[in-house]
């Protein structure tokens, strides 16, 4: 009579499947990440000013680049460019969800102070109690 040969179970795993997500994660990883930092490009002026506290919210930043564009940055999301009225009752609804939250101008060394002033005089009739002004810290 014919005996039936015994195969022995294979305890390796094939991990070829698993190196294949991987290796497409960090492709997608890595054209997705300069998206989600893209910001306003804005020079700022240079001074010496104490950086927000760690334990603070993330601020809401409003921009005026050089060709006078008004942009709203919450966190990851940017909105613009919007016209100076519309930004200041975007940064209004933020405002009137969450009081606590610090509002940041991030003006172009370029512009005109007065378009930084009528800027902030905006916010501050949509209910922006204070407005921080964003600047690039001095090397020494």
């Amino acid at each position: 009579m014919y005996q039936r040969k015994r195969r022995r179970p294979v305890s390796d795993i094939n991990v070829v499947p698993y190196i294949d997500v991987m290796l497409v994660l960090l492709i997608i990883f890595m054209v997705t990440a300069p998206l989600i930092t893209a910001g306003v490009n804005v020079d700022l002026p240079k001074a010496k000013a104490n950086p927000l506290a760690e334990d603070s919210k993330p601020p809401v930043i409003v921009s005026v680049t050089k060709d006078y564009e008004y942009f709203v940055t919450d966190g990851n999301q940017k909105e613009g460019p919007i016209s100076p009225q519309e930004l200041a009752v975007i940064v209004g609804a933020h405002i009137e969800v969450e009081p606590e939250r610090p509002v940041m101008v991030e003006g172009d060394r370029t512009v005109d102070y007065d378009a930084v002033v009528s800027l902030m005089v905006l916010l501050q009739a949509q209910g922006v109690g204070s407005v921080g002004l964003m600047t690039d810290p001095v090397e020494e």
